[in-house]
């Protein structure tokens, strides 16, 4: 008993040696911004089947393996009694004025690395995201170099394509592709997404943290949506007007929306109630467009002249209601 617990202390330590070690060779991650919880190793345990509870894939050892700097893999029993991280991707809700260089920098601690971010939401429209959007964080994992290591290797290790060679060289900045022993590099895994077995663990066993337990709901429900507003706007062009404004009313219901797709059903919205000749909802609905986005603009040759005048008089409401400068008013003192 007191050589397993030695043993246990001794994985402990080198668990955790190895993850301070690399975060001083990886500075400016912001691991702490990545959900991650501590499995301990049971009897009849290996890598393997826990990554299958954890992530449905039993391939997904060499990340426990990485993440908690061990050497063994394929499957062997580990140490019973050992704490296993088990991190995850991170899932952000776009705030007011954040851009995706300003995510990049607080999640990786660099604007440069905003590339990733932006290719595992491919959903996400815009030269920038969108206010309220939920977007999928890669998660950055620390991988060190063997004597025989490549970026090619590495990628293949982690990825069906060798082509995420690519985006490994670009995420480290790296001009050649071989590699150093004890090198540490950071592998980017926007598909390390816990399973429903994975999740339901971590919300038993950390109810404070329930949260994590919807994580990346908001996400598909966007998603959701976005496929939608196609069928909304084609509606609104074929004249289905009642149609339309069931549907727009019912994708505001769904809550968790980007502003601009509140933005885009709400200027529907308008355009259907201004043909059911109820301009008071439609100036309602342009007025929620503009607050959102004020440089809101309407085609004034395609756009018909009554849903111009409702456009015209959300503005105008806006501008009235918007409040005066200080200096309004105040005549400039004489010379």
């Amino acid at each position: 008993m007191r050589e397993l617990a030695a043993s246990v202390a001794l994985g402990l330590l080198s668990v955790w040696g190895l993850l301070l070690a690399w975060g001083a060779l990886a500075p400016g991650v912001a691991h702490a911004e990545f959900p991650t919880f501590v499995h301990v190793v049971r009897e009849g345990e290996t890598l393997a089947s826990i990554a299958q509870r954890y992530y449905g894939d039993p391939r997904r050892e060499s990340v426990l393996v990485a993440e908690n700097g061990l050497e063994t893999q394929g499957g062997v029993p580990i140490v019973i009694g050992l704490r296993l991280v088990i991190p995850a991707v991170a899932y952000h809700r776009v705030g007011a004025g954040e851009t995706w260089a300003s995510i990049a920098e607080r999640y990786y601690g660099a604007s440069t690395r905003a590339f990733v971010i932006q290719e595992a939401n491919p959903s996400v429209e815009g030269s920038q995201p969108a206010e309220g959007a939920e977007l999928l964080v890669p998660y950055p994992l620390r991988h060190v170099a063997d004597q025989r290591a490549t970026v090619q290797r590495v990628a293949q290790q982690y990825f069906d394509d060798a082509r995420a060679a690519n985006v490994i060289r670009r995420f480290n900045n790296l001009r050649g592709t071989r590699l150093t022993r004890g090198q540490v590099i950071l592998v980017p895994l926007a598909d390390l997404v816990m399973s429903d077995e994975g999740r339901r663990i971590v919300a038993e066993a950390m109810p404070v943290a329930a949260p994590q337990d919807t994580a990346g709901d908001v996400r598909e429900l966007q998603e959701r949506i976005s496929a939608e507003l196609p069928v909304l706007q084609e509606a609104v062009r074929r004249g289905q007007y009642t149609e339309a404004i069931g549907m727009g009313n019912r994708l505001l219901g769904a809550g968790e929306l980007t502003g601009n797709q509140i933005v885009t059903i709400q200027r529907a919205l308008a355009i259907a109630y201004v043909a059911v000749d109820r301009n008071d909802l439609a100036i309602a609905a342009f007025v929620e467009a503009l607050t959102r986005q004020p440089d809101l603009e309407l085609d004034s040759v395609r756009t018909s002249p009554t849903v111009l005048a409702a456009f015209g008089t959300a503005r105008e409401q806006l501008v009235a209601a918007s409040p005066e400068p200080e200096d309004a008013g105040v005549d400039a003192p004489a010379p």
